[in-house]
């Protein structure tokens, strides 16, 4: 079991890895320090988004330079970290998750950040809170509870202007998604992925990277 746990969670081989990782912008200060603690203190902390996925969220939100993003799925805030980097001047960054443990990490680092007035949180139920929020978004990032995808996305997608981008995490889910059996997160992200490719409102790619990212822009 071990052994098998350790290959699932290594997406690529080492030496790939570490050339990628060395050919890739470094993380900022901040983010090398939250990446080290929650590998040290949090439970699964391959949970966290990492240094060449957050460095490829930056680089998203940096090409669409969005006015506000929404984020299903704090964690210890790596995540939002990245795509803040992206903001205009005015922007704000909405994110959201009901673990009130991880949040407060993502706050302490939020409040050490540079973006620490962009950055608004909100504890609770996202499909809750999403509504609630009054405002139009440009970019948008799912990596919540598996089963509830696609119930974001609908909620999401009504508040993205027409060209937002929605960027859905672990659509590959280690791989699980071309099992012939799937259990339920598995069959959920599967769901997800023929979703986004039959749903006309927008077009999509699934790019591997790490555990998959689906990127959707709303083209109506």
């Amino acid at each position: 079991m071990a052994f098998f746990l350790k290959k699932i969670m290594e997406f690529l081989p080492k030496e790939i890895k570490k050339y990628s990782e060395n050919h890739t912008e470094k993380e900022p200060l901040l983010l090398k320090k939250l990446n080290r603690e929650t590998w040290a203190k949090v439970m699964t902390p391959r949970m966290l988004s990492g240094h060449i996925q957050g460095r490829a969220l930056s680089m998203f939100s940096k090409m669409i330079n969005p006015q506000n993003i929404i984020e299903v799925g704090t964690y210890t805030g790596y995540s939002a970290l990245c795509l803040a980097e992206g903001l205009t001047k005015s922007g704000s960054l909405h994110t959201i998750d009901i673990n009130e443990e991880t949040t407060s990490i993502a706050m302490r680092y939020f409040n050490k950040s540079e973006f620490s007035k962009k950055i608004h949180q909100h504890i609770g139920n996202g499909l809750e809170i999403i509504p609630k929020i009054d405002c139009n978004f440009q970019l948008a990032f799912i990596d919540a509870d598996k089963e509830n995808y696609s119930a974001y996305f609908d909620l999401i997608i009504e508040k993205m202007d027409i060209n937002g981008y929605i960027i859905a995490d672990n659509v590959l889910w280690s791989g699980k998604v071309v099992n012939n059996q799937l259990d339920n997160e598995t069959k959920a992200l599967d769901e997800y992925n023929m979703k986004m490719m039959n749903d006309e409102r927008v077009e999509t790619m699934l790019l591997p990277i790490r555990d998959g990212l689906m990127i959707s822009r709303k083209i109506r």
